[in-house]
């Protein structure tokens, strides 16, 4: 009896997929997915300030941010001030944004928040949402 072969019968090839390979290769790329989505949503790092009020989270529109250093990032794409000022009224226009959310840190000085409010005001833009987090009230 050699090669497959049983009292003169030949077997067949089996054509079944292998379904345990393709479950444990789901079950792997699902686990990638898990760990590095939350990894992807960094952002700027900013330690916004606390105010008692319901902070605001930005949803849509565009995301303006003032890092420690007093770097404007428009969405992630950092900007000196000087291009912010002559970019951000054609962003405001291109977008369509219906509102504009500044995240400032808490560390930067007013100074710099305060100019680039102006800038997006110059621009006409006059929804702005100031974003903070919550404060935690003890008692």
């Amino acid at each position: 009896m050699l090669g497959g072969l049983r009292s003169g019968r030949r077997l067949l090839p089996n054509a079944d997929i292998n379904v345990t390979a393709l479950v444990d290769v789901a079950f792997v790329l699902l686990i990638v997915f898990m760990i590095t989505a939350p990894i992807m949503q960094g952002g700027v790092d900013v330690q916004l300030p606390r105010g008692e009020a319901r902070p605001i989270q930005p949803k849509e529109g565009l995301v303006v941010s003032i890092d420690q250093a007093g770097r404007i990032f428009v969405d992630e794409a950092p900007l000196t001030f000087d291009d912010f000022r002559a970019a951000f009224p054609a962003l405001a226009t291109s977008r369509g944004a219906r509102g504009v959310y500044l995240r400032a840190d808490r560390r930067v000085d007013y100074g710099k928040v305060v100019r680039v409010l102006a800038t997006m005001r110059a621009a006409g833009v006059n929804d702005i949402g100031l974003v903070a987090e919550e404060e935690e009230i003890q008692q």
